[in-house]
């Protein structure tokens, strides 16, 4: 009995060996996979790395663009402002010119009379001259005549 005893000791022995070797060669598989597992983080990690440089330049790019933006928009609202004011004036102008003009077409309608009147008279101031004109030319007529006629005899 004691041979059973130890032939199954020797069992429990061969199987316990066959067992460690076995988890032996399972932990240096293990360990090869881990190693690889390992070199792969350390690849993830400097990209990482890298992305988080370019992200950081990259937003640094965009708060100066952001506040050229700002800028640039301010900028624009003083040009806005300056066109504004411009179109103030421009309608400020346009009713002092209608107003001229308002001002203008009144006193013509108003001195439209008058107009007439200096009209008429000088008319017939013209044609009293002319009148005035022919006479004389008619008297310069007959001094002639007579002057021929004394002449002729």
């Amino acid at each position: 009995m004691q041979i059973i005893l130890y032939l199954s000791v020797a069992l429990v022995a061969v199987a316990f060996l066959v067992l460690v070797i076995f988890i032996s060669k399972t932990l240096k598989t293990l360990q090869v996979t881990l190693d690889s597992v390992s070199d792969t983080l350390k690849g993830v990690e400097k990209q990482l790395d890298g992305v988080t440089r370019e992200t950081t330049l990259l937003l640094q790019k965009t708060n100066a663009l952001a506040d050229d933006i700002q800028q640039k928009s301010a900028n624009l609202n003083s040009v806005v402002d300056a066109v504004k004011g411009v179109g103030v004036t421009v309608s400020n102008f346009n009713g002092t010119l209608q107003n001229i003009t308002k001002t203008v077409d009144r006193q013509v309608d108003e001195s439209k009379e008058k107009v007439s009147q200096i009209i008429q008279w000088s008319n017939v101031i013209l044609e009293l001259k002319d009148k005035w004109q022919e006479r004389k030319q008619a008297k310069k007529v007959d001094i002639l005549q007579e002057k021929q006629k004394v002449r002729s005899y």
